[in-house]
């Protein structure tokens, strides 16, 4: 396959990821509510599977792809950390919430404005207090606050009023949270045509590639159910919160295309992106994903410990078939 063939392959396969994030949006068209018990183990099962493919399939790739010690795979675990780091910092620096409080409006869920309800935002250390509506408690923006500032920016309203300023805004904050993980996607088809893999339509495709593919993906659920969660407080539609979670993952397929593109023009980086992906992905997991379960899982008498377990235990089988092919 040509090079510009394998570009439309990797896109195509961050698309997928991406349109996953929509997914979480659908247990509103069967419920009203979802529980915090099925939330707490979907961010365990998130977190299972993010673990495993990073550690078993980028950072086995990343190894061996070196030679002798892997300074240059290390070297990419830092920066990969660093880059999240650095995303907490912007997200943290800018202020999204005045996006979303102008002119909150409520729809149905066949589109038609109800009317405009004010939401309630007490002050905390980040300016924002957001109300959990259909979970009937609040939760304050933590360190990270990263469900709750997409929630926000991914609001319909601004997407539909196309203002320029704001959508560059929206998608370069976004484009800072997701990018790690099209990385991931990105640099797990390093070798696609290269060496050996499934066959699927027939082309050979990495299996580290359909691990990675599979892991985003499923991570993606329960951060597009996270921002429907508040969306639907407001009053959004059904079909308008499942466009506005997909609209927050975007950013991976174009990362994706240029992780790729990298690491197949300049191979010797390839122990470098395998690291720079591995470490961005678990650093993910400990400092946004668990915490967040854990905070959804406050008011549960378990504390939400059993069900973010049997979530981890879940994900890591999961991927447990992947690993072994």
């Amino acid at each position: 396959m040509s090079f510009w063939g394998s570009l439309v392959v990797v896109f195509l396969a961050g698309l997928a990821t991406a349109l996953a994030t929509g997914l979480g949006a659908l247990p509103f068209f069967l419920v009203d509510d979802v529980s915090d018990r099925w939330n707490v183990a979907l961010w365990g099962v998130a977190s299972g599977i993010m673990i495993s493919a990073s550690i078993f399939g980028l950072m086995n790739e990343g190894l061996a792809a070196s030679e002798g010690f892997p300074t240059v795979l290390l070297a990419g675990v830092v920066v990969g950390v660093l880059l999240v780091v650095v995303a907490d910092d912007v997200l943290d620096r800018v202020d999204v919430g005045k996006y979303a409080d102008d002119e909150p409006e409520r729809a149905t869920d066949g589109g038609a404005v109800e009317g405009v309800r004010e939401q309630d935002h007490a002050d905390d250390e980040h300016g924002h207090n957001h109300a959990d509506g259909e979970h009937g408690h609040n939760h304050a923006d933590d360190e990270h606050g990263h469900s709750h500032d997409h929630a926000e920016l991914v609001h319909p309203d601004i997407v539909a009023e196309g203002d320029v300023k704001k959508l560059v805004l929206v998608l370069g904050v976004l484009t800072v949270h997701s990018f790690p993980e099209g990385v991931a996607v990105g640099v797990s088809f390093a070798d696609m045509g290269l060496a050996g893999g499934i066959g699927m339509l027939g082309l050979t495709v990495p299996v580290l590639a359909i691990m990675m593919t599979v892991a985003i993906s499923i991570h993606n659920v329960p951060e597009g159910l996270a921002i429907s969660i508040p969306l639907r407080a407001m009053g959004v539609g059904r079909w308008r919160m499942v466009g506005a979670a997909i609209f927050s993952s975007l950013p991976q397929p174009i990362g994706a295309v240029i992780a790729f593109a990298f690491v197949r023009s300049a191979r010797e980086f390839l122990p470098f992106g395998f690291g720079f992906a591995a470490g961005a992905m678990v650093f993910l997991v400990l400092s946004e994903f668990i915490p967040e379960a854990l905070e959804t899982g406050e008011g549960l008498d378990s504390k939400g410990y059993p069900e973010l377990t049997a979530g981890l235990l879940g994900g890591f089988g999961v991927m447990v078939p992947l690993l072994f092919v």
